[in-house]
C-alpha cells in the first residue's frame, strides 16, 4: 500500500510502568519508525507527567485532561456522578479529535471509552485490544472477595463491554486461550501476542545458582505462593538463591520473609537493567494468579532463561511447551513448583538444554514478526473501509 495509514490509539495514560503502556510503546514506536505509519496517541490522564517508557518523536501525544484518576479518592455515590460527567466530557473531547485527525483505524485499549467508540462516527474503521484475561478483566478489588455493589457494578460493566465489542471490526486478544472465553459469542476475533522488548546478544549459561521472579509486588502476582514455594526448596538446596523484582509495596511479602527465616530470599526492587539479571539466572519462575499474557516469561526466555510457570490464565500455556523450553505446573499447586524448581536445580543439561530451546522457540514473539502481523491486520481493515 502506498497510502500512509493513520492510527489513534485510546488510552488512560503513559506515565505508569504497566504491561499495557510497555507494550502499546514498544508498537506504535515500530509502527512509526519502522512502518512509516503516522501515529497518535490520545490520554485521558496525566498531563505534564513524562511517558515512563521512551517514545519515539514520531509519534503525536494528545493530552485531553479528563482526569479519571481523581475519581479514585472519592465516595462511591460521589464517583458515579462525577464519572458520569467525565464520561460525557471524554465522548465530546474525543469525538473532536477524531473529526480533526481523521484516522484510518482507532484502537480502543478497551478502557472507558469502548463504551461509545462505536459511536463516533469519524469514518474510521474501529478495533480493540485487550490486555487482560476476559475473567479478570473488571476485577475491581484485585483481592479475594469484592463487595455486593462492586460485584453487581462489574456484571453491569461486562454485559455493556460484550455490546460494544461485538460493534467493533476487530476484536485482538493476547492468547489463543483467552479466545476460547470469547469464541461462543463473538465472530471478530483475532489473536496477535505481545511483542518481546527486547532479544539479548548476552544470553545465561543456566550456571548459576540463582533463580528469578520479576513483577509487580501484588496479589495477582502471587508472590506469597512463591515464597511457600521457597520455603519447600530452600529446605533440599540451601545453597540457591531466589530473587524477585518488582515495584510496589512489599512489607507483606518480607513479613513473610521473616515469617519463615527465608535468608536465599531477596525481594529487590524494580530496576531498569533486567536483562543482566535475567542472564544471572539459570531459572525464571512465574507464580502468578492471573495473567494477561504473561511478557516476562517471554522476557527470561529471550535470555535463554527457562521457565517453570503456573498454568495460569492466561498466557504461560500459548508461550510454553511443557517439557522442551520450560516446565508447566498445575495453577496454585506450591507442592508441584517446588518439585519442577528442583527438578531444574537437580539437573545441570537438562536445565541449560531447556534454555538454549526457550531462546529459539520465542523467537516468534520478536517485533519485527508480532507487527507484520499487525500490518497485515492494519491494511485488510483500510482497503475494506
Amino acid at each position: 500500500m502506498n497510502k500512509k495509514i493513520k492510527i489513534v490509539y485510546c488510552l488512560p495514560s503513559l506515565y505508569i510502568p504497566g504491561g499495557m503502556e510497555r507494550v502499546l510503546t514498544i508498537k506504535a514506536n515500530y509502527f512509526a519508525e519502522k512502518l512509516g505509519y503516522d501515529i497518535y496517541i490520545i490520554l485521558t490522564d496525566g498531563k505534564g507527567l513524562e511517558p515512563f517508557y521512551a517514545l519515539s518523536p514520531k509519534v503525536h501525544l494528545i493530552h485531553l485532561d479528563i482526569n479519571f484518576n481523581e475519581l479514585w479518592n472519592k465516595p462511591l455515590y460521589k464517583k458515579l456522578f462525577i464519572y458520569a460527567c467525565k464520561q460525557r466530557l471524554y465522548k465530546k473531547r474525543l469525538t473532536k479529535c477524531l473529526f480533526e485527525i481523521r484516522p484510518d483505524i482507532t484502537v480502543s485499549m478497551l478502557r472507558r471509552e469502548i463504551n461509545f467508540i462505536n459511536s463516533i462516527h469519524d469514518g474510521s474503521v474501529k478495533i480493540g485490544e485487550i490486555h487482560v484475561n476476559k475473567s479478570n478483566f473488571r476485577d475491581l478489588a484485585e483481592a479475594k472477595n469484592t463487595g455486593f455493589i462492586k460485584s453487581r457494578l462489574s456484571r453491569l460493566w461486562m454485559k455493556q463491554l460484550d455490546r460494544q465489542v461485538k460493534q467493533l471490526s476487530k476484536f485482538i486478544i493476547l492468547t489463543e486461550e483467552d479466545r476460547k472465553n470469547f469464541s461462543s459469542y463473538l465472530d471478530n476475533t483475532t489473536v496477535i501476542y505481545n511483542p518481546l522488548p527486547f532479544y539479548p546478544e548476552q544470553t545465561s549459561d543456566c550456571t548459576a545458582k540463582e533463580v528469578i521472579a520479576v513483577g509487580r509486588y501484588a496479589y495477582q502476582k502471587g508472590f506469597d505462593l512463591l515464597i511457600e514455594t521457597w520455603r519447600i526448596v530452600a529446605q533440599k538446596h540451601p545453597d540457591w538463591n531466589l530473587r524477585i523484582y518488582g515495584g510496589g509495596g512489599r512489607s507483606d511479602f518480607l513479613a513473610l520473609k521473616d515469617k519463615y527465616h527465608l535468608d536465599t530470599l531477596y525481594l529487590e526492587e524494580q530496576t531498569p537493567d533486567i536483562i543482566r539479571n535475567y542472564c544471572r539466572s539459570s531459572i525464571f519462575v512465574l507464580s502468578s494468579r492471573y495473567e494477561g499474557f504473561g511478557m516476562v516469561i517471554t522476557e527470561a526466555m529471550s535470555c535463554g532463561v527457562p521457565p517453570v510457570s503456573f498454568t495460569c490464565p492466561c498466557g504461560p500455556r500459548d508461550i510454553i511447551d511443557d517439557g522442551k523450553n520450560g516446565l508447566l505446573v498445575e495453577n496454585g499447586n506450591i507442592e508441584m513448583l517446588a518439585e519442577k524448581i528442583c527438578y531444574l536445580i537437580e539437573n545441570d543439561e537438562i536445565r541449560r538444554k531447556m534454555g538454549q530451546q526457550a531462546r529459539i522457540d520465542v523467537e516468534r514473539f520478536k517485533i519485527e514478526q508480532i507487527a507484520e502481523q499487525w500490518k497485515q491486520l492494519f491494511e485488510s481493515l483500510t482497503l475494506k473501509n
